[in-house]
Parts: structure tokens; sequence; C-alpha cells
């Protein structure tokens, strides 16, 4: 028993004792592009504007809906290259938003039945956001490529409801104020060496916003919401052009 012990241990020993083999460096061989070269200022706008009108419309549970809506949204960019396919800078946003019913009913069956006539709401809402890109072209094309967009974002706003007429009038006046950390993803296409087309799906991370509320100036509340979002909005699709200069 103990001259197999004593052998156990020679031999831990001498694997012990034996040169580690030096572990080889992996590499993916991935080839990237000079996509976008360092010293380029980058600036450009994206836009987006809906607007509706209904007129005895019906859709679902709701009838008799009459009223327009709108919603317009304007985003300018300034970034600047300062290494190849890096880039930094910030963007300022601006959204307006109105909502006017002017009649509709809300059936949810044949008892229960809610009239939402007279209902009046217009949004102002700010944001700054500083923003850090990282390019990555497609393949070895230097005309179609992706960009991951980093952003700290600050915002606020105002919004303003009012619902019924004559004496049966109410309002809410609202002010707000929120914080975004997340992900801007994008694809972009170069339609020359100076101007391209980006579409952005919109940031993915983290928010905190805080709403103040002040109903017919007496009434006031307080709102505060945490959210996670790394879900991909098909409407929070954007397009816009940048122009590289």
């Amino acid at each position: 028993m103990h001259k197999f012990i004593s052998a156990l241990i020679v031999l831990a020993a001498l694997f012990s004792a034996a040169p580690a083999k030096a572990q080889e460096e992996f590499k993916r061989n991935l080839e990237q592009v000079n996509f976008v070269p360092k010293g380029q200022w980058i600036t450009g706008v994206s836009v987006s504007y809906s607007q509706s009108n209904q007129d005895n419309y019906q859709f679902f549970i709701l009838e008799g809906l009459s009223g327009d809506t709108y919603n317009f949204k304007v985003s300018p960019m300034l970034l600047y290259s300062f290494k190849d396919n890096l880039a930094a800078g910030g963007r300022f946003s601006f959204e307006r938003s109105r909502y006017k019913i002017d009649g509709g009913d809300l059936k949810l069956d044949s008892e229960t039945d809610y009239n939402i006539d007279h209902i009046y709401s217009v949004s102002n809402s700010y944001y700054v956001a500083g923003a850090f890109r990282n390019y990555i072209s497609l393949g070895r094309s230097t005309r179609f490529g992706f960009y991951n967009e980093v952003q700290l974002q600050l915002g606020g706003g105002q919004s303003k409801l009012c619902n019924g007429s004559g004496d049966d009038l109410t309002g809410t006046y609202s002010k707000n104020f929120s914080v975004n950390v997340g992900l801007a993803p994008g694809f972009i296409m170069f339609l020359n060496n100076y101007s391209a087309i980006e579409v952005n799906v919109g940031v993915l991370g983290f928010t905190y916003k805080h709403t103040k509320s002040t109903k017919d100036q007496i009434y006031v509340s307080n709102l505060k919401t945490q959210k996670a979002n790394f879900k991909i909005d098909l409407f929070s699709i954007s397009f816009g052009v940048a122009f590289y200069l």
C-alpha cells in the first residue's frame, strides 16, 4: 500500500514539473472594412408624421367615433468620427401629439355603454441625448452596413387633457421628466460618398419617468415608473437622412 501511494506521489510530481503547453490565441479572422473613416462630421435628421380623421368610425367596441389626431416628431443629430468606425456626439428630439374626439361610444356589451365625447389632449416632449456609435460594414461592402448607438437620454414635457363641456368640463395638466439609457441599433445605406439613408428601430434599454399631474387646478398626483424594454417595436422604426462631411 505504501509503495502504491509513493508511486502516485512521484507521478504527480512529474506531471506538475512538466512545462505547460502554451495556449494558442484564437482568432476569428474577421475583416473590418474602414466604413466611416476618422475625421468625418456626421449630421442628419429624422422626421415622422402621422395624421388620421374619423367620421362615424366603428372598430370592435368603438362605435360612432368622430375626431382627428396627429403626431409629429423631428430629431436632428451631430456626431464626430474620432476613430475609424467610431463616432460620438449628440441629438435633440421634439415631439408633439394631439388627439381630439368629438363623439363616440365605447360599447362593451348590450347593457354596458360609455360615452366618450368631447375629449381633447395635446402634449409636447423634448429630449437631449449623448450618443456613441460603432459602425460595422456588411461583409466587405462600403455602401451597406449596420451601426449600434448607445444613448444617454434626458427629457421632459407637458400635456393637457380636457373632458366634457360647459359645467361638466374637467381638465388635467401634467409635467414629466424621464431618463433613458439604452441601445439604438440601425441599418445604413450610402447613396454616395457624402449622404446616406438610416433606418432606426428605437431605443432598447432602461427608462425612468416621473409625472406630476394637477386635475382641475386642485388635485395633485405623482406617478413614477421604471421600465426595461428589449423588444423591437415595429411602430418605433424611423427613417432618416445623414450627411458625412
